[in-house]
């Protein structure tokens, strides 16, 4: 059964694509027809990618890994932040700092100076400082939450990306393409899937309709996390029974691919 119907989408305005005069021809397989002059995105292929996205996200999220969700478009701020925080998945909705993928490591940086703060806010140091010290840091604080703060929990690179507007988060579908990340992606009339693993055609510059895919891949992603979870109790279960737990090959196989990729992830510096 898919995750949206055709009616679903097509109220939530889903369909409705850019001019065309503005259109980008590699979109041409995802486009039904042209409505005064503007372009009507094909629905069904619409209901069908975004059911072949969501099970690659399931999968993802149930075998323990991240998926970063990047919107930095004001229509798409808070509905990515809501759904990503309901399944704690990391998200980028202010300006995408540069080289967070391909400068892992320094980014991490800037992560743990903001915990040094509130370690100093905590034992007590801060209040020994004097009014100017702690006006500054304060700051320096409130800038890198509003930053940095969504990724906090990103201890290393995600295993996908979900993006809002391709067009507009280049530079962060560039990152990811330069480290083998594979992008999964709102594409609208105007922009290029060429470079998009998981092609999703779509209006994403209405807060309906990104509501509504957005909506639908992070149902999938809650179902990956619920799932994981019961294996997990099953797991404990048997092993409290003295029974040694069986994995599927699935699992076995989604299991050893987080091994690699943790033992290939850039080392933090101290």
């Amino acid at each position: 059964m898919s995750r949206t119907s055709f009616d679903q989408l097509l109220e939530a305005g889903v369909h409705f694509g850019h001019l065309k005069s503005k259109w980008n021809p590699a979109m041409a397989p995802y486009i039904f027809m042209e409505r005064n002059g503007i372009h009507i995105i094909d629905l069904n292929k619409t209901v069908a990618k975004i059911d072949e996205a969501a099970e690659q996200l399931k999968a993802i999220a149930k075998s323990g890994r991240k998926v970063l969700f990047v919107a930095t478009k004001k229509q798409a701020k808070e509905v990515v932040a809501e759904k990503a925080k309901a399944v704690g998945m990391p998200y980028v909705i202010e300006r995408w700092p540069g080289g967070m993928l391909t400068n892992f490591t320094t980014i991490r940086k800037a992560v743990k100076k903001m915990a040094t703060i509130d370690k100093l806010t905590n034992d007590g140091t801060y209040n020994n400082l004097s009014k100017r010290e702690r006006l500054q840091i304060s700051r320096q604080r409130e800038k890198l939450e509003k930053n940095l703060g969504s990724i906090a929990d990103l201890n290393r690179l995600p295993s996908a990306l979900f993006v809002v507007d391709v067009m507009k988060e280049h530079i962060a579908v560039a990152e990811a393409i330069r480290l083998g990340i594979p992008v999964f992606g709102m594409v609208d009339t105007n922009s290029n899937p060429r470079n998009i693993d998981f092609v999703i055609p779509a209006n994403d510059d209405a807060t309906k309709s990104i509501d509504a895919v957005v909506g639908a891949v992070c149902d999938a992603i809650a179902e990956g996390l619920e799932e994981r979870k019961v294996e997990k109790a099953d797991s404990d279960a048997a092993e409290a029974s003295g029974k040694a737990p069986r994995k599927s090959k699935k699992a076995a196989a989604a299991e050893a691919e987080v091994v690699a990729e943790e033992a290939a992830a850039p080392a933090e510096e101290a």
